[in-house]
């Protein structure tokens, strides 16, 4: 089980969220456990102000780290789980399935949802294990961020998903983008289901849907075939499949080149 605790000055934006699919369910059975807490409860001003202009000029907001600390130590008061304070920002390095994993073995989550120009440099270092930015753009707050790191996180969880392996087997699980999926009926507008996932035979569906990620991968975001390791037998597979030569030029355009010193 986790819990995961998130700081937010829009508490309300996570009501219908938590009350849908899986992340309700994993919530009813017990697997994850939720708590939103309002930044601005713990503002020092009678205006409830949890935000401030920035020394040194410059535009927009920045969030005080008054009210974000004392909202974190309350939410943290008496705890002795395995916690980790993870702070919703575009610095941050980018969310990926490993981080989810990571993160994963942790048996308490706590988000702070950054706004405006971002939070107090102070807060920061003194209060943040890490940052995670869930992509290469600009969101109006952290809240969206967390509700994707939330879900990325819970359903790595035993229990959480309906089937076991679907965790296991996911896009990126393995490095690799998932094979094309079809269900009933097997004809649709005139297109047919691949005659390979109706033959019953195992091997030859799990080799079909092998070349097809590894494929599709090559197509869509090669770059993630550098971190790939396959195996002797796979290995074979891409080269039956003329596959393993585009591979390799790949991964050789995509390798960073190492300083030369001197």
């Amino acid at each position: 089980m986790i819990t995961f605790d998130i700081l937010t000055i829009f508490p309300d934006f996570f009501v219908s969220p938590l009350q849908e699919g899986i992340i309700r369910r994993a919530l009813n059975e017990g697997r994850i456990d939720v708590g939103v807490h309002n930044i601005r409860d713990f503002a020092l001003d009678r205006h409830s102000m949890t935000d401030d202009r920035p020394f040194g000029g410059g535009e927009g907001m920045v969030m005080k780290p008054e009210p974000l600390a004392e909202c974190l130590k309350a939410v943290l008061v008496g705890d002795a789980t395995t916690t980790r304070v993870v702070l919703l920002s575009p610095k941050g390095p980018l969310f990926t399935q490993a981080a989810a994993q990571r993160l994963a073995a942790y048996s308490r989550l706590v988000f702070v949802c950054g706004r405006y120009e971002g939070v107090d440099e102070r807060f920061r270092d003194k209060y943040v294990d890490e940052e995670v930015s869930i992509g290469d753009y600009v969101l109006t707050g952290g809240e969206l961020a967390a509700l994707v790191v939330m879900d990325a996180v819970s359903r790595l969880l035993p229990g959480v998903l309906g089937c076991e392996d679907s965790a296991t087997n996911d896009s990126f699980s393995c490095g690799l983008l998932k094979h094309t999926q079809y269900t009933r009926p097997r004809v649709f507008e005139g297109m047919a289901v691949p005659d390979v996932l109706l033959s019953g035979d195992h091997a030859a569906i799990a080799r079909h849907r092998f070349v097809e990620s590894v494929t599709i991968t090559l197509e869509r975001r090669p770059e993630l075939l550098v971190e790939v390791q396959f195996s002797a037998a796979e290995q074979k597979i891409l080269k039956k499949e003329k596959l393993l030569s585009r591979i390799d030029t790949i991964v050789k355009e995509h390798r960073p080149v190492p300083h030369s010193e001197g």
